[in-house]
């Protein structure tokens, strides 16, 4: 397996834009986290509305115990007091609820402002990056076979732009076939070349 050319400015391109890759990933985790941190803020006025209404229902709660001691009128008095401790305790559900919808929203904001960013990397620079190491991989290990140059010379004639082989000379294909050895190296070479590897050792 090749991570990197043998030719200094492919293989310094490749380690260049890995490393904005890396660093674009964790720039984008860093953001996440700080959406994260200051939509968490949001639920601070929750939090203090809930404590409130806990805090004004469980008082009113036992000021209409106590008020329900009161002989023969207890249970008249009461029921106000009941009734003001049922509306802070909707109050303080109320404060809960903006909370749970702040924890969800901390959630899914993250998620969709980091998802874009990694399905770039994931989708498009990955399987390029992928996609060069194994061919690389493959023509470093076949280039100093001469079946393996033959095979290089080949892909280099299928896949290289026409201006590219004419430059090795306008009689090349037909050198090919006919077992050149300095053609078949010429064009293995260009391939090599175009992956950023050196030639072959022959």
């Amino acid at each position: 397996m090749k991570f990197y050319a043998d030719r200094v400015p492919v293989a310094l391109r490749q380690l260049i834009t890995d490393i904005l890759v890396v660093l674009w990933v964790y720039l984008w985790i860093r953001v996440a986290f700080w959406i994260h941190d200051m939509v968490e803020k949001l639920a601070v006025p929750g939090q203090k509305l809930e404590g409130a209404g806990s805090g004004i229902a469980d008082n009113l709660a036992d000021a209409g115990n106590k008020v329900g001691d009161v002989p023969v009128v207890g249970d008249d008095l009461t029921e106000p007091f009941t009734k003001a401790a049922d509306a802070a305790r909707a109050i303080a559900d109320a404060g809960r609820q903006q909370q749970e919808f702040v924890d969800q929203l901390a959630l899914v904001l993250p998620l969709v402002a980091i998802a874009v960013p990694l399905a770039l990397v994931l989708f498009l620079w990955l399987p390029l990056r992928l996609r060069w190491i194994r061919r690389a991989g493959v023509a470093a290990a076949v280039r100093d076979d001469p079946a393996g140059r033959d095979l290089l010379a080949l892909r280099a004639l299928a896949g290289r732009p026409l201006n590219e082989l004419a430059k090795l000379g306008p009689d090349i294909a037909q050198s090919w076939r006919a077992g050149d050895a300095e053609a078949v190296d010429a064009l293995a070479a260009l391939e090599l070349r175009q992956l950023g590897l050196r030639g072959s050792r022959r």
